[in-house]
């Protein structure tokens, strides 16, 4: 993931994140950005100084569940884990407030 000065284009930090990332989302309260990945991760960013987001925390999903749903007036994040194998398919739900 590349965070760029948005006024400048110049890169700020770089890092890696989860792999095959498929939603994104900021949460504007908390200043977080949260990553769902298929790799079955979901990345949790500290964005509150734009010049230095860092990786808070890195949970333990499911393979393939990427698909993701934050939902800013409940606190919530809705996590699609797909039926693979003997895993079963079904909804995580991921309560953000601290």
């Amino acid at each position: 993931m590349l965070v760029l000065d948005t006024t400048t284009g110049k890169e700020i930090t770089a890092f890696d994140i989860v792999g095959d990332t498929d939603d994104m989302f900021f949460d504007p309260e908390r200043k977080r950005v949260y990553l769902a990945g298929g790799e079955g991760f979901i990345d949790i960013l500290d964005a509150r100084v734009p010049t230095t987001v860092t990786r808070l925390a890195r949970m333990n999903t499911a393979a393939g569940a990427r698909t993701a749903l934050f939902a800013h007036e409940q606190a919530r994040l809705y996590l699609a884990v797909p039926h693979r194998g003997a895993q079963r398919a079904e909804i995580r739900v991921y309560d953000v407030r601290d």
